[in-house]
């Protein structure tokens, strides 16, 4: 399956990229392909080496401003004009979706792919992978939305929340298993 990541492209402690390598070789020994944004440095680089090493294949899709800092032994790159062209690629070309640590751009497309889930336009399973309890916030935050009504949909069918990378990969492979 095609796994498209959100994450940082920040230099990040160990204590993220610990994680984010481990389910990096999940995904390349799982024969899966890394969709990402296709930057060659920070947290992305090391999801997209922890793939490569394990096998998987790495799709990426960088926006035309961040092209120097593109991966330059992807398998496909793809580069679009602009943030939202690049996010609409991303989601286009995946099967799923994780979200890990990140900023206000990884928040942005973990929103926006949920929105997409509320409104059925898109049945992609969207993980959000809660390292270390970076989105214990954001969780609660959604919690409270689905509680005074805002989501039309049970948040448990908009996201799941995975607590380390194992769980993320099983839930990814059950969810798509059904298809």
């Amino acid at each position: 399956m095609n796994i498209c990541v959100f994450l940082s492209a920040a230099d990040l402690d160990d204590r993220y990229t610990r994680p984010a390598q481990e389910f990096a070789k999940l995904l390349g020994k799982g024969g899966h392909t890394l969709v990402w944004g296709g930057a060659d440095v920070g947290l992305m680089k090391v999801v997209a080496d922890g793939v490569r090493e394990a096998g998987g294949r790495l799709v990426g899709v960088c926006v035309e401003f961040l092209a120097a800092r593109a991966r330059a032994d992807a398998d496909e790159m793809v580069m679009a004009e602009n943030l939202a062209e690049r996010k609409r690629l991303l989601l286009e070309k995946a099967d799923a979706v994780v979200i890990m640590v990140g900023g206000a751009g990884t928040l942005d497309e973990a929103t926006e792919i949920m929105e997409l889930k509320k409104h059925g336009h898109t049945d992609k399973p969207v993980v959000l992978l809660n390292t270390e309890g970076f989105y214990d916030g954001l969780k609660e935050q959604f919690r409270r939305m689905e509680d005074e009504g805002f989501l039309p949909r049970p948040l448990s069918d908009l996201v799941f929340f995975a607590e380390e990378p194992a769980g993320a990969m099983a839930y990814l492979e059950e969810s798509l298993s059904g298809r």
